[in-house]
């Protein structure tokens, strides 16, 4: 099943538009350490997504870019796993094809991506490490995907090597949080977020004023272990938040694009993912209405969210958004968690992870907020900020299937491994 999803995927990189696909690549390179691990460069003039599979005996590694013409068709390679690599214009997308010489293990192979260096003259990289059966691999990669070797805290380095710090993210929310813009237009979140183009860069988030004496409320916490945190997907439950809808759009980009619309479409397709792997998945809402009802407010419609987690006692909540900022510039993934169990801090890394290493785009990191969905439920939960639909690259990525498929089946992996 995973290879036919994965199959799918790579067939739907053809529906980005042209806006997306300005990105080509200049060069294919390729190399062997000590340890015999066969490294790919791509070289691409911007960013640009990618995705990795298995068919076969060849490792593909689909590129979001159009091959320019200077690439050759085919490159000679001397290594103990293939002797040759294929790279193949589709048109919108181009595939690197390694045709292999043994058959890999899991965990055989990671993918990741450089940052543009204009200090250095060298451009943004999409990089793939295969290790051969007998190399020592440290990797904490999966057959059919692929994952980052840097660790998710933080304060760590985004991937354009300016760094995140802790103490200068400010994040303020609680009741209203996430649901706050509903009586007021959503063009934009109510998020500030600064962003320094310097080398140093921070990003600052701040909310509406809140209510101070719904905030010092304790969270709900049951402490009663019930839920399930390990023994593999078969069998688990799970509650699945698509962020706004109904009388709540959430934010709008400036094509018109509606945050409620985009979070559905990949909630959707994570249901169906952790579906076929034998999870039990609730949605807290299928289609575009509030969940709650008509005229509810912002805590009863955040409370009904909350509430179809408890009604079925699930084992983990997540609640997906689309980010907003003032500053168009400001891009990238982030997960928030609350620390009200063991757990929470546990998922929100293993999704960020996910997310963070397999897209073009900067990692914001794990961070703690109060949001109300994350606070207010008892069992491990999550919000994922799914880019930015502000960010004019980024809303172009959210709206392609393409985008939606891999940021699912990444988010997917995530919950996967969390269960492992």
């Amino acid at each position: 099943m995973r290879k036919i999803f994965l199959l799918t995927l790579l067939a739907c990189c053809m529906l980005l538009g042209a806006a997306a696909q300005a990105a080509q690549i200049t060069d294919v390179k390729w190399g062997v350490n000590k340890a015999d691990v066969l490294r790919i460069v791509v070289d691409v003039t911007d960013t640009a997504g990618y995705a990795v599979d298995m068919d076969g005996n060849t490792l593909n590694l689909t590129v979001n870019a159009d091959k320019g013409a200077q690439v050759p068709q085919s490159k000679a390679v001397k290594s103990s796993l293939a002797d040759s690599l294929k790279i193949v214009d589709k048109g919108s997308y181009t595939v690197v094809r390694v045709p292999l010489k043994q058959r890999l293990l899991e965990k055989s192979y990671k993918a990741f991506v450089l940052k543009k260096d204009p200090a250095t003259g060298r451009p943004f990289r999409v990089v793939l490490d295969v290790t051969p059966r007998q190399a020592s691999y440290s990797g904490s990669g999966a057959a059919t995907t692929v994952v980052s070797n840097r660790p998710v805290v933080s304060n760590r380095p985004t991937k354009n090597n300016s760094s995140i710090k802790k103490n200068t993210v400010i994040k303020t929310s609680t009741a209203a949080d996430k649901k706050a813009d509903k009586k007021k237009s959503s063009s934009k979140k109510k998020n500030d977020n600064k962003k320094n183009t310097a080398a140093a860069k921070t990003e600052t988030t701040v909310n509406k004023p809140v209510n101070k004496s719904d905030a010092d409320k304790p969270a709900v916490i049951k402490g009663n272990g019930r839920f399930r945190t390990s023994g593999g997907l078969d069998g688990k439950i799970i509650t699945l938040d698509a962020g706004h809808g109904g009388s709540d759009p959430g934010a709008i980009g400036s094509d018109g694009t509606k945050e409620k619309n985009i979070t559905l479409a990949i909630t959707k397709i994570v249901k169906e993912i952790l579906e076929d792997k034998g999870a039990k998945v609730y949605m807290t809402r299928t289609t575009d209405v509030d969940v709650f009802g008509p005229n509810a407010s912002d805590a009863e419609e955040l409370q009904a969210r909350v509430n179809v987690g408890e009604k079925y006692n699930s084992d983990m909540f997540v609640s997906l958004h689309i980010n907003s900022s003032v500053n168009k510039n400001v891009g990238g993934f982030s997960t928030y968690y609350y620390p009200k169990t063991d757990n929470d801090l546990r998922l929100a890394k293993n999704i960020q992870n996910k997310l963070a290493a397999n897209f073009g785009v900067d990692d914001l990191g794990v961070r703690q907020a109060n949001f109300y969905v994350i606070k207010r439920i008892s069992m491990p939960a999550v919000l994922v900020e799914m880019c930015f639909i502000s960010n004019e690259k980024e809303l172009t990525l959210m709206k392609g299937q393409w985008f939606q498929k891999k940021t699912a089946c990444l988010i997917a992996e995530g919950i996967e491994q969390y269960f492992a």
